[in-house]
């Protein structure tokens, strides 16, 4: 019996209001897809009688299998059917024992049987990842792209006797981008809106309103599998033609074509926007013309003159590099020593043999450390080496990257030659003369190391909001860029000196980046101020001054992060050693607001460097300047090239992307709600990758009568209005006791009057530009809404009549709890204030906490006990006590509720980019 189930089933209710249009399911499919199906199925109450799936593989089940397993659901491992095209009788009493009323088969690989297929009452349904008839039979997502098709999609359908001819249940479509891949399509769309549709489908026939559409033959097409044996590109077609090709079949099994008498696999295609950079010819086995190998990549061309690129060649043996690197690839095996190099190397084997004195030679493959060296070894070799061999510039991290002689003479010999200097940082900046002082402005993506332009060539223009001019045009990543940036990150966190690093050298090179941020806090500030329309003297001091401090912050915790010894149980007659690491995660995401853009990269990026892991950020799309200014400062810190990516543009692209990419492991956001909540799902869909999230607040500020006048009055007026508003833990509502609402009011409102709007870079303005136009019109329509549901407009609620988009500053009261303006963030300066009875200190409470939010909160009482009252029931991450907006880079600072969870700032940070490790040993 092929059963490899437990028969123990699970114990379920089985009321019948549970089951009500509910259905009896066998699951026939495999894969991570299957599992999801048959788990979303689970929870909507639906029975799985009997999972049908593969056999294990190395000695591994498939997830499918593993998750029924755990569940205690019967599971079945059938290599196989059908014989010679007949049923195998004693599978498919098996099949028939579990006794299902449908089958669902998502991405079922197997041949099943017809009398399988119409045994159960409701038949059996199966999805199919094209938009049926098109691209009936195998590697439909792969024909697909190689048909340049606008639309892709799935279909749901019922099983017939034919190859995917069934008549339709349901479809779903998407559109396709020139960018995509059939990774990208399958993680953004045929996945996790596949899982969904065969569980609508599923609960369709359970009610009983599951249509049967027959398939029309008209547009219907079949094309088999395909193979690496048929996969070879085809020169003789336009430029559009090939990249389809190319992409159509990225990774599996891969296009391929002919280069000097080897078969070179090409992967990462992209139509070539604009033109053609320089580089050096490469002939292409039955090309019109040859390609080019440029900085970007192989640039290779149609039979219609149009160009592409390709970004990685892989080679028969499996070797994988950049295309741009092809004329340099084999630099890497060895290099051929000159005579006086050969001394030099024979010198160098004496003072390894000093050092190793108990090894008996030095062979070429002898290695440093395993034959017992140590730290001070390290020193000791480096310096005799740069004694003996005057000029050579050798640290001591070279001996970690080169352990075995014959590795140490090689990198030795290419710093010798002066070939491994790392090439000069290219900047392509947009100048601009401003704020007495010339700003440099890099304004492409930053990919492992280098400015480059995005793949597609796309640009967009990014904006001042003091008065609407164009400041330059940024690059527009598309998801190629991700791809790649993703690809630098990993690398460098498995491959690079930082995944190696000393944590006290790592350490080093973040103090050093904060210096050079320091040194050029002027110009950052003067970029802040006119890409997000900053107060400047605030972006000095805020924006920039507190980013300095948070990297100096975690600097220092670099080689201060420790794990623990746990005393465990004795196994006699043996003892035991458990220990805890923390380790790094790996290739992290990093997705910021425009409100503060590099604080907000600084908050979450330094905590993530810190606990060792590589970055790819996405900076919004509105404010992307300083956040590349900083990755031009990374550079000159030595932060070794792949550790920092940057990618400007498009939230639904290059943050969508970034949730869903497999090789990410943690993402970090600060954002809307939600946005956070898309983000939460994508992230679960994908690889389970750990998530902390800052979302929106509605922060409640209570002030009670006996609080100090003056101060509550200009700590009010800050908690609403710094930052123009747009102020994360802003007083999303102000709430003041009755006795004193009257003279709060009129003294808030006539310190408004005192405040300049203005030019930010003006050092007397106190309030700036709102951030961009569209947020502007926001505001406006908030204060309308406010209006119109009844609450008073004391102040403001008016677009200043200036170029650029300033808001008033605006005053707000008799705001009721069901008002719009009480319960939702303007994330401007609209102050929001309602009154509350003289002594209702547990009723105000009430009313604060009567929201999803809870990122901040505060209140402002001489009282000590109400003070202490308050803050432990006011449901916030954060309360202050007559004061706000003090917050400091060693206090942990995040939301709880709809307002997010995680941690950025504090030793908590870390935590967040950090995984724990238990070691047990015996001995």
């Amino acid at each position: 019996m092929l059963w490899t189930a437990s028969q123990v089933l699970r114990k379920f209710s089985t009321s019948s209001h549970y089951y009500q249009n509910k259905l009896k399911l066998a699951i026939i499919g495999q894969s991570l897809f299957g599992q999801e199906v048959y788990s979303n199925l689970r929870k909507q109450g639906h029975k799985v009688v009997g999972v049908f799936t593969v056999p294990d593989k190395d000695g591994k089940a498939d997830p499918l299998a593993a998750a029924a397993d755990k569940d205690g659901t019967p599971v079945f491992k059938f290599p196989r059917w059908r014989v010679k095209g007949k049923p195998i009788p004693e599978v498919v009493d098996a099949y028939k024992s579990v006794g299902a009323e449908l089958n669902v088969m998502p991405f079922c690989s197997q041949f099943i049987p017809m009398n399988v297929i119409d045994h159960p009452k409701h038949g059996s349904i199966i999805y199919h990842p094209s938009i049926l008839p098109l691209h009936r039979g195998a590697s439909a997502i792969n024909w697909t792209l190689i048909h340049g098709d606008k639309k892709a999609g799935f279909t749901v359908f019922w099983a017939d006797d034919g190859l995917d001819t069934g008549p339709i249940l349901l479809q779903r479509e998407c559109a396709v981008e020139t960018t995509d891949t059939v990774d990208t399509l399958y993680n953004r769309f045929l996945f996790p809106e596949g899982i969904k549709a065969m569980v609508e489908a599923v609960q369709l026939i359970a009610d009983g309103k599951a249509p049967r559409i027959p398939q029309t033959e008209e547009g219907a097409s079949y094309e088999g599998i395909q193979k690496k044996s048929n996969s070879r590109v085809n020169w003789g077609q336009p430029a559009e033609a090939i990249h389809n090709w190319i992409r159509g079949h990225d990774k599996v099994p891969g296009a391929w074509t002919v280069i000097d008498g080897q078969s070179v696999t090409l992967y990462g295609s992209s139509m070539l926007g604009g033109s053609v950079p320089a580089g050096q010819a490469l002939e292409i086995e039955g090309a019109s013309q040859p390609g080019l190998v440029t900085k970007n990549g192989l640039v290779l061309y149609g039979s219609d003159g149009k160009a592409l690129l390709v970004k990685n060649l892989q080679f028969e043996d499996g070797k994988m590099i950049p295309a741009s690197k092809y004329f340099s690839s084999g630099e890497s095996s060895s290099v051929e020593l000159t005579d006086d190099e050969k001394d030099m190397a024979e010198a160098i084997r004496n003072i390894w043999k000093s050092i190793l004195s108990n090894v008996a030679a030095i062979e070429d493959t002898t290695d440093f450390f395993k034959s017992g060296a140590a730290s001070m070894d390290v020193v000791r070799l480096v310096e005799e080496v740069k004694q003996e061999c005057a000029g050579v510039q050798l640290q001591n991290e070279d001996v970690y990257m080169a352990t075995t002689f014959q590795d140490f003479i090689q990198m030795f010999v290419r710093k010798l030659r002066g070939e491994d200097q790392e090439e000069e940082l290219v900047i392509d900046y947009a100048t601009k003369e401003v704020n007495n002082m010339t700003v440099n402005m890099p304004h492409q993506c930053f990919i492992d190391g280098k400015f480059e332009d995005a793949e597609n060539g796309k640009t967009y223009n990014t904006i001042n909001p003091t008065d609407g001019s164009v400041i330059c045009k940024v690059s527009y990543a598309s998801v190629g860029d991700v791809d790649r940036a993703v690809a630098a990150a990993k690398e460098a966190f498995d491959n690079g000196p930082w995944g190696r690093m000393n944590p006290r050298d790592r350490g080093s090179l973040l103090y050093k980046l904060a210096d050079l941020m320091e040194e050029h806090q002027e110009e950052l500030a003067t970029i802040e101020s006119i890409d997000s329309g900053a107060v400047y003297t605030l972006a000095l001091k805020t924006h920039v001054g507190m980013s300095i401090q948070t990297l100096r912050y975690f600097a220092g915790w670099c080689d201060k992060i420790q794990g623990k010894t746990i005393p465990i149980n004795q196994a006699r007659p043996n003892r035991n050693l458990t220990f805890t690491k923390k380790e790094p995660l790996g290739v992290c995401a990093i997705v910021i607001p425009w409100n503060y853009p590099l604080m907000m990269l600084a908050w979450k990026s330094a905590a993530c460097l810190a606990a060792g892991n590589t970055l790819v950020l996405k900076p919004a799309q509105v404010t992307p300047l300083t956040a590349l200014k900083f990755a031009e400062l990374s550079v000159k810190a030595g932060i070794p090239k792949g550790v920092i990516n940057i990618l400007p543009g498009s939230g639904g692209m290059v943050g969508q992307r970034l949730s869903d990419h497999p090789d990410i492991r943690k993402l970090g956001f600060t954002g809307s709600t939600p946005i956070g909540k898309q983000i939460m799902k994508s992230c679960a869909l994908s690889n389970l990758k750990k998530v902390s999230l800052e979302l929106g607040g509605k922060s409640p500020l209570i002030i009670f009568s006996d609080c100090d006048m003056d101060k509550a009055v200009r700590m009010g007026m800050s908690s609403v209005f710094f930052n123009k508003g747009e102020n994360c833990i802003a007083a999303g509502r102000l709430f003041v006791e009755e006795s004193i609402h009257d003279e709060f009011i009129s003294r808030v409102v006539e310190e408004i009057k005192k405040m300049k709007i203005g030019d930010p870079l003006d050092r007397s303005t106190d309030h700036g530009p709102q951030n961009h136009k569209a947020h502007m019109d926001k505001l406006l329509e908030y204060c309308e809404t406010g209006v119109k549901e009844g609450a008073t407009l004391v102040y403001g609620g008016k677009q200043v009549d200036r170029p650029g988009f300033f808001m008033e500053p605006t005053v707000f009261t008799g705001v009721e709890d069901h008002m719009f303006i009480a319960k939702e963030e303007s994330f401007g300066p609209v102050m929001v204030v309602s009154k509350f009875k003289y002594g209702d200190v547990d009723g105000v409470l009430q009313r604060a906490n009567d929201t999803e939010y809870g990122l901040a909160s505060g209140v402002f009482t001489r009282d000590i006990n109400k003070a202490m009252y308050v803050s432990e029931r006011l449901e916030a991450g954060t309360v202050f006590v007559n004061t706000y907006n003090k917050t400091d880079v060693a206090s942990p600072f995040g939301g709880f509720k709809q307002s997010g969870f995680g941690k950025d700032l504090g030793e908590d940070a870390l935590l967040e980019y950090l995984k724990t490790k238990a070691v047990t040993v015996e001995y």
